[in-house]
């Protein structure tokens, strides 16, 4: 597998190895060895739950984190495509403000790796997109908290100008207008 530094500490680009031939093509999505090797999911850090959404084309889902029991998410798209993106939104960090933004799609299997404490978001490009996720830690609705797609101050350039957002995600806060207490 190809490992792919990104500017963003600990947020990687996974590009697994493919074997494909006339029948179709097969990819290990996860190997604990190979993984832990670099660096995924994190000393200390274990997979403890999966999930998987499908979405259609200009959903728009994020940008989330979690205060407590934040979630290092290993993602990727097993059908369609998506635009996926790790934003920096703690004001302690040296890179606050920064994002990363990836395609992650059935045709070029790669998976993004982003590490507890960043937000994360992904908007669909595809009719369909199926995404998967591994989180090291569970859902905690309590210290579900987020901030806007839109926010001038990241100016993620999304390639998408009218997503569709869940009532949630359209009430998220800019970075300016979040209580310090609600950002990592």
């Amino acid at each position: 597998m190809n490992v792919i530094e990104t500017a963003l500490p600990g947020v990687l680009i996974i590009e697994p190895e493919v074997f494909g031939d006339a029948r179709g093509f097969f990819l290990e999505t996860f190997h604990k060895q190979r993984y832990e090797e670099v660096g995924i999911p994190g000393e200390g850090l274990e997979f403890v739950q999966d999930n998987h959404s499908r979405s259609r084309k200009g959903v728009l889902r994020g940008l989330h984190f979690q205060l407590e029991n934040p979630q290092g998410k290993l993602v990727s798209a097993g059908t369609g495509a998506v635009f996926d993106v790790a934003a920096d939104v703690n004001p302690d960090s040296p890179t606050f403000g920064q994002w990363v933004g990836v395609e992650l799609s059935e045709e070029n299997h790669r998976q993004l790796w982003i590490p507890p404490g960043y937000a994360h978001g992904f908007c669909v490009l595809s009719d369909i997109a199926d995404f998967q996720y591994k989180c090291t830690a569970l859902y905690h609705p309590e210290s579900d908290a987020g901030v806007a797609w839109n926010d001038p101050d990241l100016d993620i350039k999304w390639p998408i100008e009218s997503p569709l957002l869940s009532e949630k995600d359209r009430a998220l806060p800019k970075l300016t207008e979040a209580k310090r207490e609600l950002l990592p």
